[in-house]
């Protein structure tokens, strides 16, 4: 139990940010600056040290099971605090799931008995770091990277865009070309792929890129060793370093890279907030981390608002994109938007309490029109 517990007249909330990979879940206590621990979403099935991902279940009865197991791990290993009566704080995609949300809340309710439950959207909350009232947040996680737009605190809901890229797909381009090179596949589990991506590799510029793909590569960087435990030192080639975040910015027919999501979210958006947006751009997520993206993707957009016509013709005038810088490293920023709520007034007047939610049975829900009346 933390120390200060004893001196203040009430228990901190507890902030969880629980997401799909080894860097999205975070959790910690309201108003502190970085998150207690940093787990992989994963259970622990058995005594042998076997694991399952969290979200991997067969029927909602297991998902309990799970999602029970695994806020206990949180409680009681990590933040060492009993969550009975006590207030928490989730972090979560407006666009989440909602058996997730609601298994998440049956078991804080019922199992573990908090006080009070208070979800707050993930890509609102990280823009309030900044305290910045608009802006165009781009979260690139490990499933998916999502883009959505906020205008005065409210998030443009017909703006959203998302796709099926994010650092799992630069995992898979890493294992593809490392493979390619004769590197054994049995050596690039998830671990390693993930400790490569984040050493040795980087975004390069965008006439390089170009270059590769008119089949005229410019001189590679070096080459890097790698050595994998005590099993064999792998060669990492520069073209594999350069290369591997690639699959953010390929061109195709849909015009779903990268770049395209954001111009696209953006023109979703009313005309008259547009240039507000595009003066707010803030990137976070787990490989936002990465060397380089920020400057490449101003390169992209500037290219594009200047040589595709669609664009040019919605985008008239001087078009400028700039781009905020985190506040900490921006796998975390969620996670301490979240931090910064819960040391409000918010956690009292807008949480869900244990005594509306057992007799809702349920989590309210934004897509609700009865949950969306106002009173009278």
């Amino acid at each position: 139990m933390p120390l200060y517990e004893t001196a203040m007249q009430e228990k901190p909330p507890v902030v969880l940010d629980i997401g799909s990979a080894y860097t999205n879940s975070r959790f910690g206590f309201a108003a502190e600056a970085y998150p207690r621990k940093i787990i992989p979403t994963e259970v622990i099935l058995s005594s042998n040290g076997e694991t399952k991902h969290l979200f991997d279940y067969n029927d909602k009865l297991e998902f309990y099971d799970q999602m029970v197991d695994f806020l206990q791990t949180i409680f009681f290993k990590y933040l060492l605090v009993s969550p009975k009566e006590r207030k928490i704080v989730v972090v979560e995609n407006v666009f989440g799931q909602t058996i997730i949300r609601e298994t998440l809340a049956k078991a804080l309710f019922r199992h573990f008995e908090v006080s009070s439950v208070l979800y707050v959207p993930s890509h609102m909350i990280a823009l309030s770091t900044l305290a910045v009232p608009h802006g165009v947040v781009v979260d690139i996680g490990y499933s998916e990277t999502t883009v959505m737009p906020v205008f005065s605190g409210v998030q443009v809901m017909q703006a959203f865009q998302d796709q099926r890229y994010g650092g799992r797909a630069v995992h898979e381009e890493i294992k593809r070309m490392l493979v390619a090179e004769g590197v054994r596949e049995e050596l690039l589990n998830e671990t390693v792929l993930e400790d490569i991506k984040v050493r040795t590799c980087f975004v390069t510029k965008l006439e390089r890129a170009q270059a590769y793909l008119k089949n005229e590569p410019p001189q590679a960087p070096p080459s890097v060793d790698y050595p994998i435990a005590d099993e064999a030192i792998i060669s990492v080639p520069g073209r594999v370093r350069e290369t591997a975040f690639e699959v953010f910015f390929e061109e195709n027919n849909d015009r779903d890279s990268l770049p395209h999501l954001i111009i696209k979210s953006i023109l979703h958006c009313p005309m008259d907030i547009r240039r507000a947006l595009m003066e707010n751009i803030f990137v976070i997520g787990g490989s936002a981390i990465i060397m380089g993206i920020l400057p490449r993707l101003q390169q992209e957009l500037k290219y594009l608002i200047e040589n595709d016509p669609e664009y040019k013709e919605k985008l008239h005038g001087d078009v400028t994109f700039k781009f905020h810088k985190t506040i900490g490293r921006p796998n975390i920023t969620a996670w301490i938007g979240g931090s910064l709520c819960g040391g409000t007034d918010l956690v009292n007047t807008r949480s869900l309490t244990k005594e509306a939610y057992m007799r809702l049975e349920r989590v309210p829900d934004w897509v609700c029109l009865d949950d969306n009346r106002t009173a009278g």
